[in-house]
Parts: C-alpha cells; sequence; structure tokens
C-alpha cells in the first residue's frame, strides 16, 4: 500500500503569510532564499498569502565565500544575512528579515529550514524545538500560530548530501482512502540520523580558501540539494501531500535516492 503524508490544513489556508525560519546562508542557504522567493511568488499568483522569512546568520563574508556561495567581493565584510535579505528585498519587493545573530529557537515561525555546517549545530537546534514532555514543553501542532509545524535540514560533506523534512508531532490525517495509508508523523533529521554525533568537525566548517573549501564541499553539491529540498517545500504547500520526505543525492556517481514517507 503506497504510503502518504497530508500536509497540515494551516498552511494550505492559513490566515497570514506562513513562516520560514532559514538558519544559515552559507552555499546552501543562500540558495534556498532565492528557491523561497520564487515559491513565494508562485504562491501569491495562486492566491495564497505566501511566505513571511527571517533569515539568521552571524557570520559575514569572506574570501572563501565568493564563487561557492552567492556574494560577491563588494559584499567583503558584511553580514551574510543583511546582505542577501537586502537583494532578495530589492529584487522581489519583499519585506523580509535579516537577523545577524545565532538562531535560537526561542522564536518559533511553521516551518523551520536548517543548512548550517556542523552536526553540533543541528543537534543543538535539535534540543532546542523537538517537544521535550519532562521539560513541560509539549507542542499542540494543530495550533500552528506559535509552534513550528515541519523542520527541514539540508546537510552535505564534499559530494554527498540529504534533503530531510521532518514533523514537529503528528499531524492530522483526512479519512482514509483505501489506496494509501496515511502516516501523521515524518521523522526528523536527529531521528533519522542518530550518527551525526560522530561526524568529525574537520569534516565540515569553514575554509582559509576557496580552493580549501572546495576541497571539503563540491561547487555544485549545494545548489543541488537546495533545488530538491525548495521542490519539497513547493510541494508540501501547492499539492498537500508528500510520498517522499526528502532524498539523498551523490554528485560523484550523479545518483538521487527518495526517502519515501
Amino acid at each position: 500500500m503506497r504510503r502518504i503524508h497530508y500536509t497540515h490544513q494551516y498552511l494550505l489556508n492559513p490566515t497570514h503569510k506562513i513562516t520560514v525560519d532559514l538558519v544559515g546562508l552559507g552555499g546552501t542557504g543562500s540558495q534556498v532564499l532565492n528557491g523561497l522567493a520564487r515559491i513565494n511568488e508562485s504562491l501569491m499568483a495562486l492566491n495564497h498569502p505566501g511566505l513571511n522569512v527571517r533569515a539568521w546568520d552571524m557570520d559575514v563574508v569572506e574570501l572563501p565565500n565568493i564563487g561557492r556561495q552567492l556574494f560577491s567581493h563588494a559584499d567583503l565584510g558584511l553580514n551574510k544575512a543583511l546582505v542577501l535579505v537586502t537583494r532578495v528585498n530589492r529584487f522581489f519587493g519583499t519585506e523580509w528579515e535579516a537577523r545577524p545573530v545565532a538562531y535560537t529557537g526561542k522564536e518559533t515561525s511553521n516551518i523551520l529550514i536548517t543548512c548550517v555546517d556542523s552536526a553540533k549545530a543541528r543537534i543543538d537546534i535539535g534540543k532546542e524545538i523537538i517537544p521535550n514532555k519532562k521539560a513541560g514543553r509539549p507542542i499542540d501542532i494543530q495550533m500552528p500560530i506559535d509552534n513550528i509545524i515541519y523542520w527541514m535540514d539540508i546537510g552535505n560533506l564534499q559530494k554527498t548530501g540529504q534533503v530531510v523534512l521532518g514533523s514537529m508531532g503528528e499531524i492530522r490525517q483526512p479519512p482514509k482512502f483505501e489506496e494509501y495509508k496515511e502516516i501523521p508523523m515524518l521523522p526528523t533529521v536527529i531521528k533519522m540520523f542518530p550518527q551525526l554525533r560522530k561526524i568529525k568537525e574537520e569534516q565540515q566548517g569553514p575554509s582559509c580558501s576557496l580552493a580549501e573549501a572546495l576541497q571539503k564541499q563540491d561547487l555544485f553539491i549545494n545548489s543541488t540539494l537546495a533545488q530538491f529540498g525548495c521542490n519539497l517545500i513547493w510541494k508540501l504547500i501547492r499539492e498537500g501531500s508528500l510520498t517522499h520526505h526528502g532524498c539523498y543525492v551523490n554528485m560523484e556517481n550523479l545518483i538521487v535516492n527518495p526517502i519515501k514517507v
């Protein structure tokens, strides 16, 4: 029987713009931000309120960023979030927010997208946002205004990477259809990859030059993953259901393997 996940109803017919927190604006995040702007324009053309994005990154643009990330020499020394959000706002006429600080999880949104460059950062974010009943922080997934509904994480090594879209709880599914098995909860990246704690930090993180950076992350791995991630967000809202909630990408062998719901 085919497995399917139906999108939380609030995202399909919201009373306000869907709020999105995008964390990390490096090689992947800078590409995702542009994709979200295209999704926003397309949704509004379909009479949907669209997206309101907050972009988080405390880093400044450095020389190794130019070429692999969407920055130029004119951006050197400037905060990444301020540069990219200002550019998108001018181009698309949006009023999105730049947050030139570290993301803490204290401010919530409907969708969280993390494009951070270390396993530790993912784990720390997961500890902050994943429901913890023992700590007195249960999340009512049916009350989406003040809670994260979905968490998408995009991560990679040099020539491989993955996109994982998880839910923060069980999403109410419509009445059952004979040909489908409805799946109310999608596992997050923390649930799917407990081995994240074992990834060595020297495999990730910043580099001293573009040449060194390309030894850690190949030129087009980030933009490829960003496209798959944005396509998932588009399908989630536009089509209202998913049969796959992520993918594995291998740029060396040109292989993409979907992650079934």
